[in-house]
């Protein structure tokens, strides 16, 4: 069979020297139709020199966490498993029996790093912070009836609407950050990442904060003072990654693969323009390697800040840390990812 593949695969895969932490992945195709295990393991391929840790969104959407473990069983591939959260309550229901389903199929002790539930439902005001905690620790109870209680549980959130009841509640802060949505221009945009990072360090009071989503738009329409396109891109990843890796912040870079199908229901036309990988599954978008941190500067951003922020993170109130620039970010940026 032409798609029949195994470890040696993935074993004999030249991995490039600038590696990435992990990438967001959809395995939805170009189409828009569910993907089969042969299309993920390609995909898989196609990844592989670029990392070995992929997070998803739902498990039970295209019902895609089953071809993904496929997939990557007998390999040294991860997945972070999401279970979608949104105003539906029956959404993730469906999510969540389908994780304990999953969790009676494959030794999630192998390939499952953590299980993320719900993606900005707060920041879309389709939960409110003390349901999303609820919800989180209510998986943790399940995973810890089937014995799974050494897989962390968290949610991702946008940076400013991290609120402490779901701090409290999730093993790891799990943030998204996009200097994009901001109106931020490239030459401050790692500086005022990495305030968020550490503001929401601060809020976490030891519990370790790993960056879910933070990238740039290689194409699409301007946002402010943040300009688009292949070079602003991966000068941000240059400068981002470089700084987390020298700071050991863990990070899922957004995204695997540019989305054709991608929503457009948002104030720039950038949608489809976030991957490493071209829309057709196989070109890689930028000149290799990724980035080079040989130089010092490469991962200081513009001042070297490693403030600790001064943002309220665990206010009500999502408007009271940032002013206008928050605002923006929560009225503007895209609300789709699932």
């Amino acid at each position: 069979m032409k798609h029949l593949f195994t470890l040696s695969l993935f074993a004999s895969s030249v991995f490039c020297t600038s590696q990435l932490y992990g990438l967001n992945y959809n395995p939805k195709r170009q189409d828009g139709s569910c993907p089969n295990v042969y299309q993920v393991q390609d995909d898989l391929k196609v990844l592989a020199p670029y990392t070995n840790k992929l997070r998803i969104y739902s498990v039970h959407d295209c019902n895609q966490g089953e071809p993904v473990l496929r997939a990557m069983e007998n390999t040294d591939w991860k997945v972070t498993l999401g279970l979608w959260v949104n105003k539906d309550d029956s959404v993730y229901e469906a999510d969540l029996q389908e994780l304990l389903r999953l969790a009676g199929v494959f030794d999630f002790t192998k390939q499952v790093d953590a299980i993320v539930v719900g993606s900005e439902s707060i920041y879309r005001k389709e939960q409110t912070a003390e349901q999303l905690a609820a919800k989180v620790l209510r998986v943790k109870g399940e995973l810890s009836n089937i014995g799974l209680q050494g897989i962390p549980v968290t949610s991702s959130e946008t940076w400013p609407t991290y609120y402490q009841p779901l701090i409290d509640a999730v093993d790891f802060v799990n943030m998204h950050g996009f200097p994009f949505w901001e109106g931020v221009s490239i030459d401050g945009a790692n500086d005022k990442m990495f305030d968020h990072i550490y503001g929401l360090q601060a809020a976490a009071k030891g519990k370790r904060v790993v960056v879910g989503e933070t990238g740039w738009p290689s194409d699409g329409d301007n946002y402010g003072s943040a300009d688009t396109g292949l070079v602003n891109a991966q000068k941000y990843m240059q400068q981002f990654v470089c700084r987390a890796n020298k700071e050991n912040i863990e990070y899922f870079w957004f995204g695997a693969f540019d989305q054709s199908w991608a929503s457009t229901n948002n104030a720039s036309n950038v949608e489809s323009h976030w991957g490493i990988i071209l829309d057709d599954y196989v070109s890689p978008k930028f000149q290799q390697p990724l980035y080079s941190c040989s130089d010092p500067s490469s991962s200081s951003g513009e001042s070297g800040s490693s403030s600790t922020g001064s943002g309220d993170y665990t206010s009500n109130d999502v408007y009271n840390t940032e002013g206008e620039a928050v605002a923006g970010y929560a009225s503007r940026r895209c609300r789709h990812r699932y």
